[in-house]
């Protein structure tokens, strides 16, 4: 609140001396209050209301106003403001705070009738463009139009900034042809037009026309046109500019040198955008969070973390760069590590910050880890986020509840197509093919239109639960019922519901219909299901088709030597095993996680890292021995490795889930709460029949998340009824 500095008191003299006092005062204020006195003096003394000092005092009052009701009180008292007046009032309010005023004045213009110039537009235009007001635009290009003043440049350039700005672009683009002669100014608005729409290419494109004419570009369209590049991830076009300023010698000041690591960084130049980010005197947040982004990106966490300590401040978009690249790169429990050291920071997280949280937490598959972001985000009001609810259902589905992810569902308030796809993809995860159906059906109802990845996870539900039949009609009406061209997505799912239910012959004469080469996905499928059905010459086909298209695919050996084991065929296993040494190609290593009281415990193939191990190792010894006991026998046809039969039963003994499971037994006990457990691989025969033998011996519910679904074991029987 203003505090009212009181004026000298008035002197007495003669009245005709007291416009001189009052104009001294009126141009030494300093704020609205001591207006207010002046302008109750003036009324006191009695002058005319169109005398200049009352025009002056009008114009004033508008610097100091804030809300700028009491400026438009005393515009109004002036019976007869003339153009001059009103055009200063115009630009001073298009340059101040609230631009939308000057649309006010020009309606009490045209009420009071006084007369518009060309001066009178360049303004108005102006605040129309600042609060987007498109109808009193137009209605300012007629006007312009009718009086002749439309081929002015300054009235033309600022129909283009208004007409950008409110996002008709053709609009803004016709008139930016019509003009005669434009200025950088003119090319600048047209550029930023485009990239405020996010039309990034059309702006490359303008840069390339205005080469061809006299105007050269300054450091704000260089600086448009660098961060268009990165936002294509335009490379060469980038490298181009950055010569071209090179060549004219500008000055890279803090704003070029921004523009251009950033460039860099967004196009994974990150060599050349860590030169010029060293030469910068200042490292300013905006540059220093590219940097983070573009090494997150390419993976290099190492060195982006390396830079995110390095910085002083870090506000919210530097802190959700930093988690979200740690979430995206197989680094979830470091994402949420770092996500509460920001909030002890006291950085208040948003949308984009928790869509990377959740995102961390359903790759990690803790449960209890996603029932305390839940609870943060009902308590931090983004509860009712459509985006925040679609990615809990995801996260709760993850790891390994269907129960809360549909809780999720069912309280949403409003739902959309990725909502119910999340939900449909959650069921088809967790094998459960029916529910996921009903719940498709139920979409069409309520006449939601699926999109492309609703029929992924349509037929993913289909293959997972062997439903063939339904998984035919589903694939056909995606073109005839839906117009939705299937994609490679959908004919890998369809690839492998009819391997899996043996249907080779169907799968490969599919395959020979692709309107489309087959990628990787599907001869991996086909190779997949020649394993579990002991095809041994499709699956050499497959994989020969696979191993084309990526020489170094781990997968691809690792199955096809397991064909060539079940048959029998030692010298071809020992064939697959020799090429792998040659190339240098290595089984992926397993690894398994669990939570345990709030922390994620994980284990690799033969850990022996655990602060625990030695108890660890001993529980699993006793474990096998019991299972034993009621039949359970080592399968030791996926061991990769040169082996004896006993060595080989030790290797299988020691995958990374059984370790998991052992720990888990250890801390919960006989018959109390569920394991669960997440691991990066597909479960191998071995773990999944020592699973099933764990949850009958110790009455044990264990839930393991693998690469490619679900598996729920209970009473020695798991959910996936052995078809995964």
């Amino acid at each position: 609140m203003e505090t009212a500095i009181p004026l000298k008191p008035f002197p007495s003299f003669p009245l005709s001396q007291t416009p001189h006092y009052l104009h001294h005062h009126l141009q030494s204020a300093t704020s609205l209050s001591q207006l207010k006195q002046i302008h109750s003096q003036i009324l006191r003394s009695g002058f005319d209301r169109s005398a200049p000092l009352f025009l002056k005092l009008a114009v004033s009052s508008f610097a100091f106003s804030s809300t700028s009701d009491y400026s438009l009180s005393v515009f109004r008292q002036i019976p007869d403001p003339d153009t001059g007046l009103c055009n200063r009032i115009l630009r001073q309010l298009s340059d101040g705070s609230q631009p939308h005023m000057a649309l006010h004045v020009y309606g009490r213009m045209r009420s009071a009738g006084v007369w518009v110039d060309r001066f009178s537009l360049p303004p108005l235009l102006k605040a129309s463009a600042r609060v987007s007001a498109l109808r009193e635009a137009r209605e300012v290009h007629g006007l312009a139009a009718k009086m002749g003043f439309d081929s002015d440049p300054f009235v033309q350039t600022g129909l283009v900034r208004v007409y950008a700005a409110c996002g008709t672009v053709l609009d803004a683009r016709m008139v930016f042809e019509k003009m005669p002669q434009r200025d950088v100014v003119a090319w600048n608005v047209m550029m930023d037009g485009y990239s405020y729409i996010g039309l990034h290419d059309e702006v490359l494109q303008l840069f390339d026309e205005m080469k061809g004419t006299s105007v050269e570009p300054d450091k704000v369209i260089l600086a448009t046109v660098i961060s268009a590049c990165g936002r294509v991830r335009n490379l060469d076009f980038g490298k181009a500019i950055h010569r071209y300023i090179s060549e004219k010698n500008f000055v890279l000041d803090a704003r070029l040198q921004s523009s251009l690591i950033t460039m860099y960084a967004n196009c994974g130049s990150m060599d050349s955008a860590h030169r010029l980010y060293n030469k910068m005197l200042q490292k300013n947040l905006v540059v220093s969070t590219a940097m983070i982004s573009g090494y997150s990106k390419l993976r290099k966490l190492d060195i982006a973390r390396s830079l995110f300590n390095q910085m002083i401040e870090k506000d919210l978009v530097c802190w959700s760069a930093m988690i979200s690249g740690y979430a995206e790169s197989d680094h979830p429990n470091e994402a949420l590590k770092l996500f509460n050291e920001m909030q002890i920071s006291g950085i208040r997280p948003d949308q984009i910050t928790m869509l990377s949280v959740i995102s961390a937490c359903a790759h990690l598959g803790a449960l209890d880890q996603a029932k305390w972001i839940h609870i943060y985000v009902d308590k931090n009001g983004f509860s009712n986020v459509l985006s925040i609810n679609n990615a809990l259902i995801d996260m709760y589905a993850k790891c390994g509840s269907l129960e809360n992810a549909h809780r999720v569902f069912k309280d949403m308030p409003q739902r959309n197509v990725i909502s119910w796809t999340s939900m449909i993809t959650g069921l088809a995860m967790h094998g459960n093919g029916k529910s996921a159906l009903r719940l498709f059906n139920r979409m069409k109802t309520e006449r939601i239109e699926p999109n492309e990845v609703t029929f992924v996870g349509v037929l993913y539900a289909c293959s997972h639960a062997g439903l063939v039949d339904d998984g035919r009609r589903i694939f056909t009406s995606m073109a005839n019922e839906h117009n939705i061209m299937p994609r490679h997505e959908h004919y890998g799912c369809m690839v492998d519901l009819l391997g899996r239910a043996n249907l080779l012959n169907e799968a490969v004469e599919l395959i020979e219909a692709m309107p489309f080469e087959p990628n990787v996905v599907i001869w991996g499928s086909l190779l997949a299901a020649c394993r579990v059905h002991g095809n041994v010459e499709l699956g050499a086909f497959a994989a020969k088709k696979l191993l084309e298209r990526d020489p170094n695919h781990d997968g691809a050996y690792v199955l096809l030597s397991n064909i060539y084991a079940k048959a029998g065929r030692f010298e071809d296993v020992w064939e697959v095993r020799r090429l792998m040494r040659n190339r240098g190609i290595t089984k992926e290593k397993g690894c398994s996680w669990i939570e345990m009281d709030g922390e994620i415990h994980e284990f690799f193939t033969a850990d022996q890292s655990h602060s625990k191990a030695n108890e660890i190792y001993k529980k699993l010894d006793q474990i096998v021995s019991e299972l034993k006991v009621v039949g359970y026998v080592p399968n030791v046809e996926s061991v990769l490795v040169d082996l004896e039969d006993e060595e080989k039963k030790d290797a299988v003994l020691l995958h990374s889930e059984k370790l998991a499971v052992a720990f888990g037994l250890l801390n919960v006990g006989r018959g109390s709460s569920c394991i669960r457990i997440v691991k990066n691989l597909r479960v191998c025969e071995d773990c999944h029949s020592f699973m099933k033998w764990v949850s009958k011996v110790y009455a044990k519910q264990i839930v393991v998340r693998d690469r490619t679904r679900f598996h729920h074991y209970r009473d020695g029987v798991c959910s996936c009824k052995d078809f995964w």
